[in-house]
C-alpha cells in the first residue's frame, strides 16, 4: 500500500524530475556529482524524484556497469540526509521481463522507494495480456506508476482497452502519459475516467513536447450518463531534470490559475517556448538520439556534471545540437536557473 502522505501529494500534483546519471570521462560513476544532482533537485523544491528511468540510462542495469542498485541507493541516502518530508515521492524505474522487473521492484521497495515506474519498453514480443499480467505481478510487490513511453525511444502504441484494464489493477496509483501524441494521451485519460479506480489514480505528464498545455487542460468525458472531469496534476519528466528551480516556480504559477475559467495568455506562450527548448535538449530533429546527452550538456554547462558523457558511445550530442542549445540559451534566458545553481554549487558538491 502507498503511504497516505505520499498518496496525498501524488494526487495534489507535483514536480518529479527524471534523475540523470553523473559520470566521469572514463564513464565510471561520479558519486559526488550523483549526490549533487539529488541535492540540487531537493533544494529546488521538487516534490519527488524518479531514479533508474530513461534519463538515468537504462544501461545501468547491464552487468558491464552494474550500477542500478548503487545509483538508487545514493538517491535514498541523500533524501534521508536532507530530511525530506514524509510526502516526498520516491519513484524507482522498473523495466525488463517479468523476472527482472520483480527483482527491481523488490529491491526498490526494500531500500525505500514509494512507487515503481513500470516501463513496457523493449517488450514488443509480449502481448497486451502478457504485459498486464506482468504489471499485476509487479503491483503485488510495490505500488505502480504506469508509463506510456513514446515509440521513438523504445515504447509502443497501446489500445484504449489496455489502459482501461491497466487502470483497474489494484495498487496502481499513477500513470505517466508520455507517448508524445495527443490521441494516445487522451486514450489514457479517457480509460482512467471509465475505470472504477478513477479517483485512485493520479495522472502525470511525460509529454515533454506539451508540458504546459497538459497541466492546464481539464479533460471531460461522459461516464454512465454523468460528466467526469480529470486533470493531469503533475509531471514526471526528463525535461524537468534541467533548470529545475524555474520549473518549480512555473508549476506553482500553473497551480494558481488551474481551474479558473480563463488562462493567462503568457502561460501559453511560455509553453511554446518550453517546447522549443525541449526540441533542442531532446534532439527531436534526430529522432531524440541526443536526448540524454542534451540533458547532460545543460547540467555540465552549469557545473553540476563533469561532462555530457553517457555509458554507451552512441549516446552523444547530434551534429548541430550544441548550436541549438546555444540558441535556446540566448532566446529564452528566463527559462534557466543558472544563478540558483551558481549560488549553491559548492555546497552540493561538498562531501
Amino acid at each position: 500500500m502507498l503511504k497516505e502522505a505520499v498518496k496525498k501529494k501524488l494526487h495534489e500534483g507535483t514536480v518529479i524530475p527524471a534523475h540523470p546519471l553523473a559520470l566521469t570521462e572514463e564513464r565510471e560513476l561520479d558519486e559526488t556529482g550523483q549526490r549533487a544532482l539529488t541535492r540540487y533537485y531537493i533544494d529546488a523544491g521538487v516534490g519527488g524524484i524518479a531514479v533508474g528511468v530513461h534519463t538515468t540510462q537504462f544501461e545501468i542495469r547491464d552487468p558491464e556497469f552494474n550500477l542500478y542498485e548503487r545509483v538508487l541507493s545514493i538517491a535514498i541516502e541523500e533524501t534521508k540526509r536532507a530530511n525530506a518530508p514524509d510526502d516526498f515521492i520516491k519513484v524507482a524505474g522498473i523495466c525488463g521481463p517479468t523476472e527482472q522487473a520483480l527483482k527491481e521492484a523488490a529491491f526498490s521497495k526494500e531500500v525505500g522507494y514509494d512507487l515503481g515506474l513500470l516501463s513496457m519498453g523493449g517488450l514488443n514480443h509480449l502481448s497486451e495480456d502478457e504485459l498486464l499480467e506482468r504489471a499485476e505481478k509487479v503491483a503485488e510487490v510495490i505500488p505502480v506508476f504506469g508509463f506510456y513511453l513514446q515509440p521513438a525511444v523504445g515504447g509502443r502504441i497501446f489500445s484504449y482497452e489496455f489502459w482501461e484494464r491497466f487502470a483497474s489493477i489494484p495498487n496502481v496509483y499513477a500513470i505517466k502519459i508520455a507517448p508524445f501524441d495527443r490521441y494516445c494521451s487522451i486514450d489514457v485519460v479517457r480509460a482512467v475516467c471509465h475505470s472504477p479506480r478513477n479517483e485512485e489514480i493520479a495522472l502525470y505528464t511525460g509529454n515533454d513536447d506539451n508540458i504546459i498545455n497538459d497541466l492546464l487542460t481539464a479533460f471531460e468525458f461522459t461516464v454512465g450518463g454523468q460528466k467526469v472531469e480529470k486533470r493531469i496534476v503533475g509531471g514526471l519528466l526528463g525535461h524537468w531534470s534541467v533548470w529545475t528551480k524555474r520549473v518549480v516556480e512555473t508549476f506553482e504559477e500553473i497551480k494558481v490559475v488551474r481551474g479558473q475559467k480563463s488562462v493567462p495568455i503568457g502561460l501559453l506562450t511560455l509553453g511554446q517556448q518550453i517546447t522549443d527548448a525541449n526540441a533542442a535538449i531532446f534532439d527531436s530533429r534526430n529522432s531524440f538520439k541526443g536526448s540524454i546527452a542534451g540533458i547532460n550538456e545543460i547540467l555540465a554547462r552549469q557545473g553540476l556534471l563533469q561532462g555530457n558523457w553517457c555509458l554507451v558511445d552512441r549516446e552523444v550530442l547530434s551534429p548541430g545540437q550544441a548550436n541549438e542549445l546555444n540558441r535556446i540559451y540566448t532566446s529564452y534566458p528566463h527559462l534557466n536557473d543558472d544563478e540558483f545553481v551558481k549560488a549553491n554549487l559548492s555546497k552540493w558538491l561538498s562531501k
